[in-house]
């Protein structure tokens, strides 16, 4: 395993956070209360993360963007946090421009793909910190065995779960019409 050659050694702010270079190959880096953090991306999380986007993309209007890994600011004081979800479904300035780094009010929905090394900050973290900044839609899809997708929508402040979801499905949000084949996001292409 190669080494960091500069790791931190203080609380990053949200400059010195955009002035850090590109993260490593198939790894997610997200800036959490100033401190970096680094987490693999297994190539089946990768390969659902891309379709799914893929998939939803061809239905959203035109403001409406669904955009893969990029920066969602949490916190912008010091100390920051940027995380980088998985998929966000984002909308107005944002949506329209393909943004690479969005702020809350910009965000539809959150989705994030668990993976074994982001089973708790998925299902407890970042559950917490989107629902805290107003993000209305959280869904969590779990790739590990058969693909399953769990909604959740923003009431009074925290996440109620909306549904449970397997393969292909059809859902609403916020009025529009979103046709998923959840299994399709991580199957072997097969030879003809």
């Amino acid at each position: 395993m190669k080494a960091v050659e500069s790791w931190p050694d203080h609380l990053l702010t949200l400059a010195e956070w955009s002035a850090f270079p590109e993260e490593q190959r198939g790894r997610c880096r997200e800036l959490v209360d100033g401190v970096l953090v680094l987490a693999p991306q297994p190539p089946r999380h990768q390969l659902a993360v891309w379709r799914l986007a893929a998939q939803l993309e061809p239905a959203l209007p035109r403001r409406v963007a669904a955009l893969a890994r990029i920066e969602l600011v949490i916190e912008q004081a010091h100390p920051a946090t940027v995380r980088v979800p998985d998929v966000l479904v984002v909308g107005g300035a944002a949506g329209a421009a393909h943004a690479t780094r969005v702020l809350p009010p910009d965000v539809l929905a959150a989705i994030e793909i668990v993976s074994p090394g982001s089973r708790r900050t998925d299902r407890v973290m970042k559950f917490a910190e989107y629902a805290q900044c107003g993000i209305e839609h959280y869904w969590l899809l779990d790739t590990e065995g058969s693909v399953r997708l769990s909604t959740h929508r923003l009431r009074d402040g925290r996440y109620e779960p909306t549904g449970e979801y397997s393969g292909q499905v059809t859902l609403e949000l916020d009025g529009i019409t979103l046709p998923l084949d959840l299994d399709a996001l991580t199957a072997l292409r097969t030879t003809a």
